[in-house]
């Protein structure tokens, strides 16, 4: 059976280029699935799935959005009715990859209904916001995004080159053999959240959980690494986790660099699932600055730049609290089926013995703020060393796997 690649454009305004993308596409051996988005205007050429389909299934008809229309109204509805096209043929396995071609409104309505999809699947966005921030389109999903150049407004020769790409890796990813599928055994795929200032022990636990049988999967824990990893938790891939750091809480308290949002911490609790703790980084914070310049705000802190562009002030005792209690009222929907560790000779490279940001007087009050609120239902296991000591490491690692097996 060919390869069915899903293709979401407005065709009003893209109707060239659609089709151009769709020739190409079956050149190169695959079935194109043109799905149009659009709400007003008259279609450059015709859809295997109309705009009218789409609002249908988005619960609103054509008829409805086109009096006085909006962007506003429009958009959730046509999002919602390709989200359900689309997922429901990659149930029946019809659908093995999705195109989309878009400006500012066709990147965001596109980029939306990716964020929907499975991970894994073949996701690609040819945008003309593609070379500048696109945290905002990709998200915590693995969309790829291609930079159109040009804008999407007719072809020549450089969007004919540009799209023929597109359909050359929307195909080679829709070919490919490998899949993702995690089966469900007693050993469940454990997820394990990092910072740099903890790779060293990262890298141990993986060794240690490798030993005991058990596959992990790693997140960079800079915002977008803890949402994917309790996202997996949430859809069922992940079913233990080893939450070593917990520089995202920090940082969501003061709205900086890696802020994890307000449900970072919560989702394995809610969902019950064997986890260990560790506050592994929460001790400083991560701002972008510009390159080697530190902030007014923080010259009466220790600091360090993990980077020419990242900032990495030591949070004093009276900030460490703060992150403490907000630690902790996260934790709040954890009912049991977890451990805390608390290493306290240093929650990160940085902040251990005789390095730069070693402050024993934060780490204490921010270690006894823990010990007041951390709720009785996890236990807090404290050891006299630092978080990356492969002893403490191990221990963390025997802990999860008891939890697991016990």
């Amino acid at each position: 059976m060919k390869k069915v690649i899903a293709i979401l454009s407005t065709l009003d305004t893209k109707g060239t280029e659609t089709g151009f993308l769709r020739d190409q596409i079956r050149e190169l051996g695959c079935d194109p699935l043109v799905i149009d988005i659009g709400v007003v205007g008259t279609p450059g050429i015709e859809a295997e799935i109309t705009r009218a389909e789409v609002a249908d299934l988005g619960g609103i008809s054509l008829e409805e959005l086109l009096i006085n229309p909006t962007r506003e109204k429009a958009g959730p509805v046509m999002v919602q009715g390709a989200t359900k096209l689309l997922l429901a043929r990659i149930e029946a396995g019809t659908v093995h990859g999705v195109l989309g071609l878009g400006g500012t409104q066709g990147t965001t309505s596109s980029c939306d209904v990716m964020a929907m999809l499975p991970y894994g699947f073949p996701k690609i966005m040819v945008s003309t916001l593609a070379s500048g921030d696109t945290s905002n389109f990709v998200g915590i999903k693995d969309i790829t995004m291609m930079f159109s150049v040009s804008d999407i407004l007719g072809l020549n020769p450089v969007t004919r080159k540009i799209l023929g790409n597109a359909a050359a890796a929307a195909c080679g990813m829709a070919q490919s053999s490998s899949s993702l599928t995690v089966e469900k055994t007693e050993k469940p795929l454990i997820g394990i959240s990092n910072l740099g200032v903890l790779t060293r022990g990262t890298i141990e636990a993986m060794k240690y959980f490798e030993e005991r049988g058990y596959e992990v999967i790693v997140f960079h824990a800079v915002g977008s690494g803890g949402r994917a990893m309790e996202q997996m938790m949430k859809e069922g891939i992940i079913g233990a986790v080893f939450d070593y750091a917990m520089g995202e809480i920090a940082d969501d308290v003061w709205d900086v660099l890696r802020a994890g949002g307000p449900e970072r911490l919560t989702v394995a609790g809610k969902l019950g699932l064997p986890q260990v703790l560790c506050p592994g980084g929460a001790e400083h914070l991560g701002i972008l600055v510009e390159h080697n310049v530190v902030p007014e705000a923080y010259k009466n802190h220790k600091y360090v730049f993990h980077s020419p562009a990242v900032f990495v002030p030591r949070l004093n005792a009276e900030e460490m609290v703060l992150v403490a209690d907000d630690i902790c009222k996260r934790l709040q929907h954890t009912k049991g089926n977890a451990v805390f560790m608390l290493p306290k000779q240093g929650v990160g490279t940085y902040s251990t013995p005789g390095s730069v940001l070693h402050d024993p007087v934060a780490d204490e009050a921010f270690f006894a703020r823990l010990r007041e609120k951390l709720p009785d239902t996890i236990e807090l296991v404290e050891r006299d060393t630092y978080a990356e000591d492969p002893v403490f490491v191990k221990e963390a690692v025997d802990r999860l796997i008891a939890l697991i097996e016990g």
